[in-house]
Formats: C-alpha cells, sequence, structure tokens
C-alpha cells in the first residue's frame, strides 16, 4: 500500500485499485504490481538502499538511450520508465507493466527446444546492439586485454581475503594467463542476464529486464547463469541459435569464459559479503566457495584453459616431452618409467637423458628432434608475428597480447628452447 501511495506521487492521475506483490530482488528492492482505474497495469520497484537505488538510476540512463527505433528492431520488449519519486536519498521508479512471467532455471533448461531457441535469439539481439548506444550514454567499455585485467585485479582482491580455496585461485589464474582465451571481439553486453530477468510468454522471451550492467565488453558474461546450470543439451541448442542468429561469429572459447565468469561470481559475492561486514554473507559466500573446490577436486569441473606447463624439458626423440597434465606429447608413457634400471654401486642414473650439443656446433644432434615443428614460410608470403597477432584482433589497438609460443633459434650456447 505504501508503494501504491508513491505512485500515486510519481505518476500524475495513476489511480491505483489494486495492488499485490512482485517477485524481485529482496535483498535490494520492494516491488509491486498495481492496477488503476483504467485497467492497466504497473509495477514500481523501490530500492532498500543507496547502493540500490543508484543502479535505478543507472538502468533509467540505459533505458533512455534506447531510442524507439531500436527498440523496434529488437525482438523483445524492454521496461519503460512512466515516472520516479526521490524520498529522501533513495529513488523509487513506475514502469509500464510487461506481459510474461519469470521461469526459474529449472523450468527453462527442462522446456522444449522452441524456448531455448528463443533465448539463443534473445542474446544474439543483444549483442548485435550498435555500441554507440553505450558509448553515447558514457557506460563502461573494456577492451579484451583491460577486460582480462580487470578479472586479475578482482582476483587479487579476492585472494587478500584469505577465505578463497587454493584449487580455485590456482584454476581462475592458469585460465586468466592463458591469453588465447581472451581473443574476442567485445560486444554489447547485458551484464547481469539470469533467469529473472527474462519474461517468458508461451514459451517465448516477451521481454528483457534488468539493464543496470549494460557495457561493451566479453560476450561469455552473459552466457555465466546458462553454463551454470549444467544442462548442456539445453546450452548446444542455445548456442546453435545464437551463432545463426549473430551477424558476427562467436570465438571458439566462448562457453569457457562463460564457466569461469559462473565460477567466478562466488569470488565476487565473497568479497561483497566481506566488504559488508556480514557474517551471515561470508558464512554463506565460504560454504558455496567450499562446495565448487570439493565438487572440482572429484570431477575436474568444466574446462576453462589451456593448463601451463609446468616442468617443461627438451629430450631426444626417443623420449615424449613431459607435460603439467601427466600426459606425453609423443607415446603417452611416463619418462621415469622408461629410464634404465640402477644396479647397486652404480652412478645415478637421471631420470630423462639430455644430449650433449658440442659447444662449436650449430646444428642439433640428428637424432633430436625439437618439441614444436615449424615450417618455413616462403619469403613472399611471410609476415612478422607481431602483425600477424594484431591482424587477429578488432581494432588492433585495444589488444597487446603476444602470441602463446615464441621460438628462440638454436645458437652455439645450446638446443633451441620453447617458451
Amino acid at each position: 500500500m505504501e508503494l501504491a501511495a508513491v505512485a500515486t506521487a510519481a505518476v500524475p492521475g495513476l489511480t491505483p485499485t489494486a495492488v499485490s506483490s512482485a517477485p524481485d530482488d529482496a535483498a535490494d528492492f520492494d516491488s509491486a504490481l498495481l492496477l488503476d482505474s483504467e485497467g492497466k497495469r504497473w509495477k514500481v520497484r523501490s530500492p532498500r538502499h543507496p547502493e540500490a537505488s543508484a543502479r535505478l538510476e543507472t538502468e533509467f540512463l540505459v533505458l533512455r538511450a534506447f531510442a524507439p527505433a531500436i527498440r523496434a528492431e529488437l525482438p523483445f520488449l524492454m521496461p519503460t520508465v512512466a515516472g520516479k519519486v526521490r524520498l529522501g536519498s533513495l529513488s523509487t521508479f513506475v514502469y509500464s507493466h510487461l506481459n510474461g512471467a519469470t521461469r526459474s532455471v529449472e523450468d527453462l533448461t527442462s522446456g522444449n527446444g522452441s524456448l531455448a531457441r528463443e533465448v539463443g535469439a534473445t542474446l544474439a539481439a543483444i549483442h548485435d546492439l550498435p555500441q554507440a548506444l553505450v558509448n553515447n550514454a558514457d557506460l563502461p567499455s573494456y577492451t579484451p586485454n583491460e577486460f582480462r585485467q580487470r578479472r586479475l585485479n578482482e582476483l587479487d582482491q579476492a585472494a587478500t581475503t584469505g577465505k578463497i580455496p587454493g584449487v580455485l585461485l590456482r584454476r581462475w589464474e592458469h585460465a586468466l594467463e592463458d591469453v588465447s582465451l581472451w581473443r574476442f571481439n567485445p560486444s554489447v553486453v547485458h551484464g547481469d542476464l539470469h533467469e529473472d530477468n527474462l519474461l517468458i510468454d508461451n514459451d517465448r522471451v516477451t521481454a528483457v529486464t534488468g539493464w543496470t550492467d549494460l557495457r561493451i565488453g566479453d560476450p561469455a558474461d552473459d552466457f555465466a547463469w546458462l553454463v551454470a546450470s549444467n544442462e548442456q543439451d539445453f546450452i548446444d541448442t542455445v548456442l546453435k541459435s545464437y551463432t545463426d542468429t549473430r551477424r558476427d561469429a562467436p570465438d571458439p572459447h566462448l562457453l569457457r569464459r562463460a564457466a569461469l565468469s559462473a565460477e567466478f561470481a562466488l569470488a565476487q559475492y565473497l568479497v561483497k559479503a566481506v566488504t559488508a561486514a556480514d557474517p551471515a554473507m561470508i558464512a554463506e559466500a565460504e560454504d558455496m566457495l567450499k562446495t565448487l573446490a570439493d565438487d572440482i577436486t572429484e570431477h575436474g569441473g568444466q574446462p576453462l584453459g589451456v593448463e601451463p606447463l609446468l616442468a617443461p624439458a627438451v629430450e631426444p626423440a626417443a623420449a615424449p616431452m613431459a607435460s603439467g597434465g601427466g600426459e606425453s606429447a609423443g607415446s603417452g608413457a611416463n619418462p621415469a618409467d622408461a629410464a634404465p634400471a640402477k644396479e647397486p654401486g652404480s652412478a645415478p642414473v637421471p631420470a630423462v637423458e639430455v644430449t650433449q650439443i658440442p659447444a662449436q656446433s650449430t646444428e642439433p644432434p640428428a637424432a633430436s628432434v625439437p618439441a614444436v615443428e615449424v615450417t618455413p614460410i616462403p619469403a613472399a608470403e611471410a609476415v612478422p608475428v607481431a602483425e600477424a597477432v594484431q591482424s587477429e584482433q578488432k581494432p588492433a589497438a585495444e589488444d597487446t597480447s603476444t602470441a602463446a609460443i615464441s621460438i628462440i633459434p638454436t645458437g652455439p650456447a645450446g638446443p633451441a628452447k620453447t617458451q
């Protein structure tokens, strides 16, 4: 009833005749649905604290940036602000009602293929929005390198709490250090997409809400909630519809970064809880992180990126190269298992035998096989590595990452090394 009274002040001429509660984020907002004397319906959102009020103010600016021509091209509706009223330091907003209802993630993922295709087309439409819309509204914009560095900074901040399991810290750090994982074309991103911000009616996505975190960044962030559902059939159908509908083809590591984003959300929640000094939130975050760490320890978790080499070595052709995952690049045998047996009194035999190259030699031994085979490129077609890497980035100035593999030529001092 209080929200109904506030709504009459926000929208002149509004006369509520019925009111009911509306599902929302109870920690941040009080919400209600109103029916007026003309039979029209409205939604009222009132923030509980200044941070929530700031989010509503940001969403108000975002929604104003969507000109009617842009809205008309979208396959879904967006909220329209009918009025607002400020009470002290907090602002309450009244929106025109949107048809449809939210569904739980379990109901969504257990639905038929047409609903999954609707979700995929919805994601594609958001990511294909013109980037000028975000830039003109002075909203955040990140290049791939900036976005990765932002994640690294957040990881450092989470690590300082001392409450993140070591297995998760190492897993996330390895994924963030794999530069090949972060080569993507930035797009407009909803930033807070999940089942509570999708309105569904007859297996159609009728509206998308919650536009408080619109930005230019990694499109994988909008897939995090889907990856967290672990419903692979639904995810595959969504991704196919998304790929078929988007103007730009998605990069091959989209779902890997989405999995990282879903896991890392727990660390962000922990930092928020520690900052708020909320013991209940901290305990909840620690419990979720421990559950995730136990699951990854037992089952391995979803792949995030290429694990780095933990013990690189240069070996003769007969011996495979040891990798960080315990698997070889050749036959798959462990080099230690192939070492000769040591007899009593004899000198120790190293597990990995390395052929020495004479100091004056400029050629590797005949039996030596480099760990990385490089096919020469004809001089007429040769392109510097730095230019080749930059050409894959759009625009090139936004990505300063280097090639994942660099080859140091063999010299008099010893064999070629792979770094």
